[in-house]
């Protein structure tokens, strides 16, 4: 049957806890009478194994699967759903083990990313498999400890933007998309999309996209063209993943219809693209732009809790907040003690509370001897009073992080 004829069949990757499913399509595309609602992951898992490959879902009928604290905009007291057991996060192996290959594979990935743009301003083709390999090994590492990486996305290099932006932005939609418990292989999908969502930005006039003040009307309009360009520099890559193609059109779509470039509105934006457009505004947020500084994630996170739900999907907000703490791992810390520290590790059950590694006292203006503590034991009445940026006491915060977690 031709698949306009039904305007809500999806594939089953865009299918997630709460949808109503009405019928679903077997191997051989044929329409299988079967309603329900996928109320857990196991529900999913069967249909997987099934080799189900699409569904046709009733969005009026979608409803929330479990209950979360709402994430208000005082977000520095938020706490963890107090019905939901919460299970310290656990890792194959430990951050120190994975941080050596993470900061190598980091560093590759930004190779990757300048050859690729090189590429295409030469106007040529982009070897899709390739990229696969090295967003592959990406969420290789988010499963063995995703701390790693986590980490290293939050210390930026000023000047190379367009690279790290693509390469942060890949991180963390493999770290939200596995919190969300979607299979490996559309988290490999997912990531690869998030590392492509930005490529067309790169045959943009440099005046436009390094203008270090706000664009005017007719600069912004071609500056939105980006989209387009990106999606045309793909039609040579016909093996590119339906999930990640549709996240690069849809990255910049929002919720009420204002975004760009089709005007979608809530559920025609598919649950990937919504996940984007919250990742790709946060890690724009809290990164330095051109024309303008960057914002702490508390911050950051404030912003898209009041932009919900006219722009962005409020629960999906919600859960990325808690999947990446309200203080990311890689974030620059003052304890009230005045001792200065990088966030090493959350702490799920009291995320206000995470571990610290400590190197610098405010009061001594001088280094202290690095130590990582447990901000939610009892004999540590140390307590975050803010978060700084590493110019405000003149840090080489880069130069820190390899003494401390390098070898």
């Amino acid at each position: 049957m031709p698949e306009d004829i039904h305007p809500d069949k999806i594939p089953l990757a865009e299918l997630t806890l709460g949808m109503y499913v009405t019928s679903v399509f077997d191997r051989n595309n044929k329409e299988i009478k079967s309603e329900g609602y996928i109320s857990t992951p196991k529900g999913l898992e069967q249909l997987n194994n099934a080799k189900i490959k699409f569904v046709t879902v009733a969005p009026e009928k979608q409803k929330h699967v479990d209950t979360i604290d709402r994430v208000f905009p005082d977000i520095e007291v938020i706490k963890p759903n107090s019905s939901a057991k919460q299970k310290p996060t656990s890792y194959k192996i430990t951050l120190y083990d994975e941080i050596n290959k993470a900061n190598d594979l980091y560093d590759s990935s930004k190779a990757l990313q300048a050859k690729i743009l090189d590429k295409i301003q030469q106007g040529k083709s982009i070897k899709i498999d390739e990229v696969e390999t090295t967003t592959d090994s990406i969420v290789d590492s988010i499963f063995r400890n995703q701390d790693a990486l986590s980490c290293l996305s939050r210390l930026q290099t000023k000047g190379s933007y367009l690279l790290e932006h693509s390469l942060n932005v890949a991180i963390l939609m493999a770290i939200f998309s596995k919190q969300l418990g979607f299979d490996k292989r559309v988290i490999q999908e997912v990531t690869l999309g998030a590392f492509l969502h930005d490529i067309g930005k790169v045959l943009l006039p440099k005046e436009i996209l390094n203008k270090p003040e706000q664009l005017n009307d007719k600069e912004y309009k071609i500056w939105k063209s980006h989209v387009a360009l990106g999606i045309k520099v793909l039609e040579d890559s016909p093996s590119i993943s339906h999930i990640a193609a549709r996240m690069i059109k849809e990255h910049h779509e929002r919720l009420d219809g204002s975004g760009f470039p089709s005007g979608l509105q809530k559920q025609e934006i598919s649950i990937f693209g919504r996940m984007m457009a919250i990742v790709d505004t946060y890690d724009s947020m809290t990164c330095d732009r051109p024309y303008r500084k960057s914002v702490h994630p508390v911050t950051a996170f404030k912003a898209l809790v009041t932009q919900s739900p006219l722009l962005f999907d409020e629960e999906l907000v919600e859960k990325f907040i808690q999947c990446i703490g309200v203080y990311p791992v890689g974030t620059l810390v003052k304890l009230n003690s005045g001792k200065l520290g990088l966030i090493s590790k959350l702490n799920p059950n009291r995320p206000l509370r995470p571990f610290v590694k400590v190197f610098y006292n405010t009061r001594l203006s001088q280094a202290i001897p690095i130590q990582e503590i447990n901000l939610s034991e009892s004999k540590y009445k140390d307590q975050i009073d803010c978060c700084i940026k590493p110019e405000e006491f003149n840090i080489n915060l880069l130069g820190f992080f390899k003494a401390a977690f390098l070898n």
